[in-house]
């Protein structure tokens, strides 16, 4: 096993995809950079990592993830899902709340806090429900969580809007007194009820249920308001149509504190593909129209939509595999992000490499208020750190994914880019494309020896 506070020197990366430069990595923190690391006093006895055609970035945030754990073992655990994520590039994902038990008290919080840093692949951010049991009726503990051993600063009710906008403007007041955030599902649920894909051309041929852009842009239109009106931070969960977007870059405009994020499905499919009826195709929201996609992709590029976030949502294949209606709703994620985003916005001109370590972890790692993650790749910064080959091509299989969640929309399709290494607090948890060793923290290690 390799040691955990190490020294690596990577050797003519080419950085946020300019010019080939070397880094030095020792005990946690990018010790040099440029062409003194090869020569500093701290170089001695370095692995050797040569990185020529190699993109270093920031290790990828994740705000939207789904690792099931507690309760939900049989889709997920924080083990699996967080080796997933470190193949896929992430550093820190945060676990949404919609676990059994809610994640809605500074116990179960603290439970998948202390599973991520045991299983030490990751960052793992616990996300803290609003509600209590994620029922809309009463906020949950808010305050408790926060001053957890999680130090929770997201909250969020995803999968379930707060669609109560006295409950809502609460829960907006009560983040204040800690800097957290509120991160909206923007449903209207009696507009959305018995939905099944998005309303339009497409759904009134299949003859299902349609799920209109207004049931999403009204909530984002009523939140933002209310975040002016209390003068609070919210951040909107998986931003899907175009409506959203202009509703979005109105609010900034005017001074708002919101944030937003895409899925990387929803900058890539339509809702066309709904005509097969595969259920790996169903998700929340739903698919929408080319139209969509495209508006999405220039928010993204012009910062309206802040961050990429997976919405990493693995089910059993009984749940899946079965007809549309049954189906539940979500597409794993995070072993796919950074390729479907080279592929939608690096390929096609839309962004740099510097702009994607932006939407992917400087302004993730912000909305979460996590001052240890999407660093500059500077000396004396922590080295979380990942090494891409953005020329490498491969062609997506869920069975081969560390995830146990096999609902990959993108199954069979032809990817660039691959993470080739993953250096998590300077230790490398993926190396030559292949899980590597976990990051121990020194107290695990201690207890362990005991």
């Amino acid at each position: 096993m390799a040691e955990n506070n190490g020294t690596y020197l990577i050797r003519g990366a080419a950085v946020l995809g300019s010019g080939a430069e070397d880094l030095l990595i020792r005990d946690g923190v990018i010790a040099a950079r440029g062409t003194g690391a090869a020569t500093s006093p701290d170089v001695a006895g370095a692995t050797v990592i040569e990185a020529a055609g190699l993109v270093a970035l920031p290790g990828m945030v994740d705000v939207h993830t789904h690792l099931r754990e507690p309760g939900r073992e049989d889709a997920e655990t924080v083990e699996t899902g967080t080796r997933a994520a470190a193949l896929g590039g992430y550093t820190a994902v945060h676990a949404m709340a919609n676990s059994t038990p809610v994640a809605d008290t500074a116990g179960v919080v603290e439970q998948v806090f202390s599973l991520g840093r045991a299983a030490g692949w990751v960052d793992v951010r616990p996300v803290g429900a609003v509600t209590v049991g994620l029922a809309g009726e009463q906020l949950a503990e808010l305050g408790a969580m926060a001053d957890s051993r999680a130090r929770v600063r997201m909250f969020s009710d995803d999968g379930i809007c707060v669609h109560d906008p006295v409950l809502m403007r609460r829960a907006l007041e009560y983040v204040k007194a800690f800097d957290g955030v509120v991160a909206q599902h923007a449903q209207e649920p009696r507009l959305t009820a018995g939905a099944q894909m998005n309303e339009g051309e497409v759904s009134a041929v299949l003859g299902l249920t349609g799920w209109p852009a207004v049931a999403e842009e009204s909530i984002i239109a009523r939140d933002v308001l209310l975040a002016q009106h209390v003068n609070s931070r919210l951040h909107v969960c998986h931003v899907s149509t175009a409506g959203s977007v202009e509703i979005i870059r109105w609010a900034k405009q005017r001074g708002i504190n919101v944030t937003a994020e895409v899925t990387p499905h929803h900058l890539l499919l339509t809702d066309n593909l709904v005509r097969s009826y595969n259920p790996v195709y169903k998700v929340n929201p739903p698919l929408r129209t080319d139209a969509d996609v495209q508006a999405l992709r220039a928010g993204l590029a012009d910062g309206t939509i802040d961050v990429v976030g997976t919405d990493h949502a693995p089910h059993p294949s009984e749940h899946k595999e079965c007809e549309w209606a049954q189906a539940a709703m979500g597409m794993t994620g995070l072993e796919t992000a950074l390729s479907v985003v080279q592929h939608a916005m690096i390929e096609t001109g839309l962004m740099t490499w510097a702009d994607f370590a932006r939407v992917t972890s400087t302004a993730a790692a912000q909305i979460g208020r996590l001052s240890d993650q999407g660093r500059p790749l500077e000396a004396g910064e922590p080295a979380n750190i990942i090494l891409v080959d953005p020329a490498a091509r491969w062609t997506v299989d869920p069975a081969k994914m560390a995830t146990m969640g096999r609902n990959s929309p993108f199954a069979g399709l032809e990817l660039p880019g691959k993470v080739v290494a993953t250096f998590y607090k300077g230790h490398p948890t993926v190396l030559d494309g292949k899980l590597n060793t976990p990051y121990r923290h020194p107290a695990e290690s201690t207890a362990g020896a005991a």
